[in-house]
């Protein structure tokens, strides 16, 4: 494959425009053909040379006005064919074949259960037929469907159904027209044998538009949830923003065989089926909530990234990220009480997984300026910390004036290729203000670090802030330029209440958070009347995507973490607390010494655990101990060893301290009756759930065998799994059979087949237990795993990378199974090859002798011959090597 660096600014406006497209697939499994006519205008008064991509395509005949081309009018290689000379509009009529059955790519048209299933984000649609496949061609689709009736009796596009009709031969077409303007990358094709759960509805502009929710038959009765979330999401966008569906309907489709989560065909949304399929026996409270998410997430790309879609592949974050936000705005809204939990997931997540991407070889903008492979940008930075950019927006312009700005965008751009630049110009009109330095959040890579120094005269009464900003050099960028931060803050008085905060040059105070605007290197701010030492609340809600050093004593984040009328603040002075602790623990066992435990830690643990009037939700993710993920974040070389048993003994002290606590907190917390994944009942699920894991990471017997009561009788997944994942992770010996019986029940549904090679995956091995590795290798050999499949690769080998003191064992075996499945599944699927590629991105910050094993594995999977792009392109950039080395 081509690894030829692409440039934004390299960017060049097309000097063409596609009017139409007109497609007629001939369906087969071995061998489709499609029928290509495309009505070509040129731009300019000089010729054209139009250049059509491809990839493993074959071409049949190519036509201009129904006359056939010459050879010397046309040129063909395997990436592209080229029609030469154009200087009027035409009629070109391609056609061409290409093998569903082939494609373990899961790019372009493919098999899926025996269905065809389409996926061109980002670069599929060349892999279809001939076509100019970049997302600034938009134009009109009409697409006829032919195929056997009795196979695939479901034939499926964008848009609207126009007509169905009988053919010879046991065949039969269906005709689908998209009346909006589009690029190739958002069209959609699905042939198969399915079921719907439909329901007709009339939006709010008095339309009426029928909602289908597409799976295979043994599935039906698990899309109710679905269908809800659809109904959901219409609703909040247009009751939020304004903003309304513009189709006859909306389809999703649920396969096993997808890469992404889900994608947003304009009116024909694909999903993951762990993401459609949900019912109290094969999903958990958080599954249903991600489902929630996730219908919502595609169904706003109508507006965000449909209507208005993108110049080119830079600006992705401009769909992606920007959905993002609508989608986490759109969770918290539908969880009403216990929103902040959202706030906390979403921070939680970015820590864990944008920030080391920040700090490590893939550190890029969030609107990149090179890449090699698509694929590989399609990242917690474009999508996380994009969200973050326009929260910080919302943030900085108040709700109102960022809607009027959001509007005016798509106004300005509908039907049209968009860039960041687009975005940023309506928000400033909307708002009347300069946001020529918040641009720099674009462009600028790396995690900006903000210290904060505080200052009480108690004669003056004045409290002064001082916050300065700095930005690590990342990969090609060393002289950061300061960024327009959003600082959130409040103070609270010694009683623990918020005191009303007013500025030196203001009359009167203005609330009790007030959003600061650190614009240069270091700015101050002085607030008055304030008649005793406060303690300072920052980054409110996390009010922007930065590491925050203030220092805090330990007595002060306990007194935050039991006072602050912020709810994020208030779980991240406890997370702050267990990270502090933890940290403490691995120091002593990296010199040897029996770690001790904090007491400010536990006062403030048992406070939280004990206060009955914070919800069971909130209480459940505040007392969750930090990932192992985010504690070796804080350390200078990263040991996985001593993370986990610091991790583990401080889980095994809490639940021996605390046992008589938890043991009260399992009994009061459950949730008898019929199940409900709403938020009130899963918070007291979390807390039960929790409560037990510390006890059985104690040594309680009874928790043990509350556990495997609860595995047995449980009416609802999430206690199921809970139970097993506990068990599992103890020495207890039922764990073997407890995970026969689950094989047994959950056989043949592949999502819980998928969780359970997790729990495997994932698990802790004990003294004296073989290597998780063996049992990886065990059941990769399984019926349960299939490589050729994204969600099974994800569920057992991503999984177990991600088990980090079994993947980092001291002997190497993690690294060299990693480079095993690279190899394997570079000849399987490119793109999850180079998701497991990057597994190794940060093996600068491990211990010596496990940098130097994961550096020889690097170099050997380096010099593994026909490499495809992206994964070239991973490993170039973690092994420091510039393009074209």
């Amino acid at each position: 494959m081509s690894s030829s660096v692409v440039y934004r600014s390299d960017y060049k406006a097309p000097d063409y425009r596609i009017e139409s497209v007109n497609l007629v697939f001939d369906l087969d499994p071995q061998t489709s053909t499609v029928f290509n006519t495309m009505k070509v205008s040129p731009l300019g008064a000089q010729p054209i040379e139009l250049v059509l991509d491809a990839d493993g395509l074959e071409l049949v005949s190519i036509y201009e006005n129904g006359v056939q081309l010459p050879q010397k009018r046309y040129s063909l290689t395997d990436k592209s064919l080229t029609v030469h000379g154009i200087d009027k509009p035409v009629t070109l009529t391609i056609v061409n074949k290409f093998h569903p059955l082939a494609n373990t790519l899961l790019s372009g048209i493919y098999i899926s259960n025996g269905n065809f299933m389409s996926q061109c984000e980002s670069q599929g649609f060349r892999r279809i037929t001939y076509f100019p496949d970049h997302p600034d061609i938009l134009t009109h689709f009409h697409v006829e469907i032919r195929a056997d009736k009795e196979k695939y009796p479901v034939l499926l596009s964008n848009g609207n159904l126009v007509r169905r009709d009988e053919l010879e031969n046991g065949r039969h077409l269906a005709v689908w027209d998209d009346p909006s303007l589009k690029p190739c990358y958002l069209f959609a094709l699905v042939a198969g044998n399915f079921v719907k759960r439909e329901e007709k509805i009339k939006l709010a502009n008095g339309k009426d538009c029928l909602l289908q929710v597409w799976v295979e038959p043994q599935n039906k009765d698990r899309t109710a949830h679905t269908l809800e979330s659809i109904k959901k999401a219409i609703r909040w966008d247009e009751q939020r923003w304004g903003l309304e569906y513009d189709l006859e309907r909306f389809m999703l489709v649920a396969t096993d065989d997808f890469n992404f989560g889900a994608m947003e065909n304009k009116g024909l949304n694909i999903f993951n089926t762990r993401y459609v399929l949900a019912s109290p026996q094969i999903a958990t409270d958080l599954d249903y909530f991600n489902i929630e998410s996730v219908v919502g997430h595609e169904y706003f790309h109508n507006w965000t990234g449909d209507r208005v879609t993108l110049r080119d592949w830079f600006q992705l974050t401009l769909k992606e990220g920007l959905t993002v936000f609508r989608d986490q705005e759109f969770s918290r809204d539908m969880l009403g009480k216990a929103a902040a939990i959202k706030r906390i997931m979403d921070v939680r997540f970015l820590r864990s997984r944008q920030f080391p991407e920040d700090a490590g070889p893939m550190a890029h903008p969030v609107r990149p300026e090179s890449y090699r492979e698509i694929n590989n940008f399609y990242t917690t930075t474009v999508y996380e910390k994009g969200a973050e950019i326009y929260r910080m927006l919302q943030t900085l312009l108040g709700r109102e004036k960022f809607k009027e700005g959001l509007r005016l965008y798509l106004e300005r751009n509908d039907g049209r290729a968009a860039t960041c630049e687009d975005f940023i110009n309506a928000m400033a009109q909307a708002s009347e203000r300069d946001l020529g330095q918040f641009f720099r959040w674009y462009g600028q890579a790396g995690t900006p670090r903000v210290t904060v120094k505080s200052f009480w005269d108690p004669e003056a009464h004045t409290y002064t802030l001082v916050a300065s900003q700095s930005t690590p050099e990342t990969p090609g960028q060393t002289d950061k330029k300061p960024f327009l931060i959003p600082l959130a803050v409040g103070l609270l008085d010694p009683s623990g209440k918020d005191i009303p905060l007013q500025l030196e040059d203001e009359t009167e105070p203005a609330g009790t958070t007030r959003v600061l605007e650190l614009r240069d290197a270091e700015n101050e701010w002085t607030f008055v009347n304030i008649d005793a030492k406060p303690i300072p609340s920052l980054l409110r809600d996390f009010s922007a995507p930065v590491i925050l050093n203030y220092p805090y004593c330990r007595s002060e984040l306990a007194f935050l973490a039991r006072h602050d009328s912020d709810p994020f603040n208030r779980w991240d002075a406890m997370n702050r607390l267990m990270l502090e602790a933890l940290n403490d623990m691995v120091d002593a066992i990296e010199t040897g010494a029996r770690p001790s435990v904090d007491q400010d830690l536990l006062a403030a643990f048992e406070q939280m655990l004990t206060d009955e009037r914070l919800a069971p939700a909130f209480r459940a993710i505040s007392l969750t101990l930090p990932d192992e993920q985010l504690i070796g974040e804080r350390r200078t070389l990263i040991d996985p060893e001593a993370i986990r048993s610091a991790r583990e003994e401080l889980r095994s002290v809490i639940g021996r301290r605390y046992s008589s606590v938890l043991l009260k907190i399992a009994e009061n917390y459950q949730t008898p009756g019929e199940y409900s994944p709403d938020a009130e009942s899963a918070g007291k699920r979390a807390l039960k759930n929790l409560a037990f894991s510390y006890l059985l990471a104690g040594g309680n017997p009874k928790a043990l065998l509350a556990l495997r009561s609860q595995f047995e009788q449980a009416n609802n997944l999430t206690d199921q799994l809970s139970a097993l994942t506990s068990i599992v992770n103890s020495a207890s010996p039922a764990k073997l059979d407890m995970l026969v019986d689950a094989a047994r029940k959950w056989n043949g549904v592949p999502v819980l087949i998928n969780k359970w090679l997790t729990v495997q995956a994932s698990a802790i091995a004990q003294p004296g237990e073989v290597p998780v590795l063996s049992r990886v290798r065990e059941l990769m050999a399984s019926g349960a795993f299939n490589i050729a499949n994204p969600n099974s690769v994800y569920a057992l080998i991503l999984a177990f990378c991600n088990n980090a003191p079994e993947f980092h064992r001291p002997d190497g075996s993690g690294y060299r199974f990693w480079l095993e499945m690279i190899q394997k599944l570079c000849k399987v699927n490119a793109f999850i090859a180079a998701r497991i590629a990057r597994v190794m991105d940060n093996w600068r910050r491990y211990t010596p002798e496990r940098a130097r094993q994961m550096h020889d594995a690097l170099k050997l999977a380096d010099s593994l011959p026909n490499l495809p792009t992206g994964v070239r392109e991973v490993l170039d950039k973690a092994l420091g090597k510039q393009a074209g080395e």
